[in-house]
């Protein structure tokens, strides 16, 4: 029913996060309708996307360069790291502007139907920053699900035996709620009232 290459950016876009077959009907519309230079501007983007951006040798975090802003910033408290899944939530605690410290994002969960167990994560990363770079406290802001408490758990066994002080994020996030959708108020309660 569809031109092939309408129906081709359709699927793209439907292979999206969140993104259902309708929504990719309208945003192809949309682009479509488009002039070609912003047609343009958005495909050299989505080129420069992939060719400009990495992962923070550091702390995985997303960067332009070897190290991200944050590993950079010596402003920050840098025996103070928070752990958390993704990038997204990394940009998301930054918002609030409670946290001064640094971060390690483990690009994931523990999630054994999915077949992703310690080996798939940046665990092993984790741990040797913790000893070389002497950290004090080990603040695990992983999501309140069932994979983010097991992952937490997890952590907090292996990071045991270094001495290091671990303390999560108050329950101020529901239970089930993703970090990267928590309103500001929420997730600075959260970050404040750690235990």
């Amino acid at each position: 029913m569809y031109p092939k290459s309408f129906k081709k950016l359709i699927d793209n876009f439907a292979a999206l996060p969140s993104i259902g077959p309708k929504m990719a009907e309208r945003l192809v519309l949309f682009l479509f309708k488009e002039d070609n230079q912003k047609l343009s501007d958005f495909a050299r983007n989505l080129e420069d996307f992939k060719k400009n951006l990495r992962h923070c040798e550091k702390c995985w975090n997303i960067s332009e360069e070897k190290l991200c802003t944050i590993c950079k910033d010596s402003l920050r408290e840098q025996k103070i790291i928070c752990v958390v899944e993704d990038a997204l939530d990394v940009f998301a605690i930054e918002k609030t502007k409670k946290y001064n410290g640094i971060y390690h994002v483990l690009g994931g969960v523990l999630n054994p139907t999915r077949m992703v167990g310690s080996d798939n994560l940046h665990f092993k990363d984790l741990e040797k920053r913790v000893e070389k770079e002497k950290i004090t406290e080990v603040i695990l802001a992983t999501n309140p699900t069932t994979e983010g408490d097991a992952t937490a758990l997890y952590l907090m066994r292996i990071l045991k035996p270094l001495e290091v002080k671990i303390t999560r994020f108050a329950r101020g996030l529901s239970t089930g709620a993703d970090i990267e959708h928590a309103d500001e108020l929420t997730l600075s309660s959260a970050i404040l009232n750690r235990k």
